[in-house]
């Protein structure tokens, strides 16, 4: 099983199917939600019908794919998490050697560094599995904040695209960098 160590001010736990309480509380924000679905809060039967079924499509612990819950040690804070998952997982070609990061954060740790920590340490973490070639993350050409944590962990710009989903398609930018 994969494990991240504490960072500077992070504590890092890889989330399971029990925890529908937190995502709840994270995505209560409209402005969390901005870029997601267009700032539309997530109601308890989104988290246990949608957010849940889907984390448990590619919820793997010793591959270290789920969603890491990041807390700030010092309050011992729910900040949001890292998401983890094969690039492209629910389409019918992904790519498993391309491991695709995202990120979800409270309002209350924007600007602070916290994400690009976060992923930085999860980034690093999972260097470690010799089966891994690439980290890739996209975001809304928007969403600038997503974007400047892309280029911190030196992801670069590759093209931009539509993205499918069951959730939905949306226009992206897509970052990537070699895993080594």
């Amino acid at each position: 099983m994969i494990t991240i160590p504490d960072s500077e001010r992070l504590s890092y736990r890889l989330m399971t199917l029990d925890d529908g309480d937190l995502f709840y509380e994270l995505d209560q924000d409209p402005a969390v939600m901005k870029y997601i679905n267009g700032g539309k809060p997530s109601t308890r039967e989104d988290i246990d019908n949608i957010a849940l079924p889907r984390l448990a499509k590619y919820l793997n612990p010793e591959k270290g794919w789920g969603l890491w819950q990041i807390t700030e040690k010092a309050e011992q804070r729910f900040l949001g998490w890292v998401l983890v998952r094969p690039y492209q997982f629910f389409s019918e070609q992904p790519q498993w050697h391309n491991l695709e990061l995202g990120w979800r954060f409270k309002q209350i740790s924007w600007g602070k560094g916290y994400a690009s920590e976060a992923a930085a340490a999860v980034v690093q973490a999972l260097r470690e599995q010799n089966d891994i070639s690439h980290f890739c993350a996209i975001a809304e050409q928007d969403n600038l904040g997503s974007i400047a944590i892309m280029k911190k962990l030196g992801m670069e710009y590759i093209r931009s695209y539509t993205h499918h989903d069951p959730m939905g398609d949306w226009d992206v930018l897509y970052y990537e960098m070699t895993a080594r």
